[in-house]
């Protein structure tokens, strides 16, 4: 892991300033963001490599300027339950930024080499006071996160295995897919084992369930790492 000031953060990205991707900060002028861009602090992590463990405190909003990260938390069983896969211009550590005395509820792991950009909760109380709809944009996160983890542990725990398959494989289009000419070409972020403990089923059932939905010609496969989709409206009536 390496880390180094963000003041030119758009020579480490071919996206820019990674503030500017931030959802929370679109309405700030260029110079406003350029203030906010020589705040940050910028680290990079390896592939599988942790940014924070369970358990630990956090005085940070972590904001993903290249990559992907999955963040998770383990059963008393000790099984793995990944609650939601993140990629650029995503962020999160929004709750520590509102009590400094809580305490990470999941471990976050770069899925492929990851750039992180990361503001101090000073330096985040600092712009919520010169723009309070930045405070009301961040409680909106916090709630939309909040409503995420109560409608993944519903569907965990009465929805039909078939039914999580499809909204996840929505739920990527919507994030991961890119538009082809015969439907959105999905490159999947993780392993077949981590998709399984994202919706909560075995290996098998995902290969299972899989091959059902390409026998119904919803989707293709393409080998391991690539999902083609070709009916959206059909596997969106599964989920209803």
């Amino acid at each position: 892991m390496t880390e180094h000031s963000c003041t030119r953060c758009d020579q480490y990205s071919d996206h820019g300033p990674c503030a500017k991707k931030v959802p929370i900060f679109i309405s700030l002028s260029d110079k406003e963001i350029l203030k906010i861009t020589r705040m940050i602090s910028h680290k990079q992590f390896k592939k599988g490599q942790a940014l924070i463990h369970e358990g630990e405190r956090s005085d940070k909003l972590f904001i993903i300027n290249k990559g992907q990260v999955k963040r998770s938390k383990f059963t008393v069983n000790g099984k793995e339950q990944i609650l939601d896969i993140m990629t650029c211009g995503e962020f999160f550590g929004e709750l520590n930024l509102f009590n400094a005395e809580e305490v990470n509820n999941f471990t976050a792991y770069a899925i492929e080499d990851t750039e992180i950009c990361m503001l101090t909760k000073d330096d985040i109380d600092r712009i919520m006071a010169a723009h309070p709809d930045i405070a009301i944009k961040l409680l909106k996160e916090v709630t939309k996160r909040l409503a995420h983890t109560e409608n993944l542990a519903q569907n965990l725990a009465t929805k039909d295995p078939e039914v999580r398959i499809a909204q996840m494989i929505l739920e990527f289009c919507q994030k991961f897919g890119v538009n082809e000419k015969d439907g959105v070409l999905i490159q999947l972020p993780i392993t077949r084992e981590e998709i399984a403990s994202y919706v909560g089923v075995t290996r098998e059932t995902i290969s299972r369930k899989l091959s059902k939905f390409e026998d119904l010609a919803l989707i293709s496969i393409l080998g391991n790492k690539q999902i083609l989709v070709k009916d959206q409206s059909s596997l969106e009536e599964y989920t209803k």
